[in-house]
């Protein structure tokens, strides 16, 4: 995959289960509220917190409730975009269709005819 455009429909079928889609969202708002307290805390340390909540939380979700391997392994960065722009779309309410566009279905499952394979 050469454009992150054609990385996002992937990334959500690697994610079309409800749980690890929570699980990301619960690791990306914990790394969002570390980065924002760290200036009221004086604490360079969080940063050392950082791969830990994000990662833990995420790795968790694959591992435990997708039952694959994280895109993060073959695709780091675009991974790590799309952690953030999933954890927006969520908060403005746009996921649902960008997961019916992918061939991610209401109850998890993707589509066969559309998965895309990587």
């Amino acid at each position: 995959m050469r454009h992150f455009r054609d990385f996002w429909p992937y990334y959500l079928q690697e994610h079309a289960r409800p749980g690890t889609r929570a699980m990301h969202y619960a690791g990306t708002s914990l790394v969002v509220a570390l980065v924002a307290s760290a200036p009221l805390l004086g604490g360079w340390w969080l940063a050392l917190a950082l791969p830990l909540a994000g990662y833990g939380f995420a790795w968790a979700g694959h591992g435990l409730i997708e039952r694959n391997r994280p895109a993060t392994f073959r695709y780091p960065l675009w991974s790590l975009r799309a952690d953030f722009v999933m954890w927006a779309r969520f908060l403005t309410g746009h996921m649902r269709s960008d997961l019916a566009r992918a061939g991610v279905r209401p109850d998890g499952t993707v589509d066969p005819a559309r998965r895309i394979r990587a």
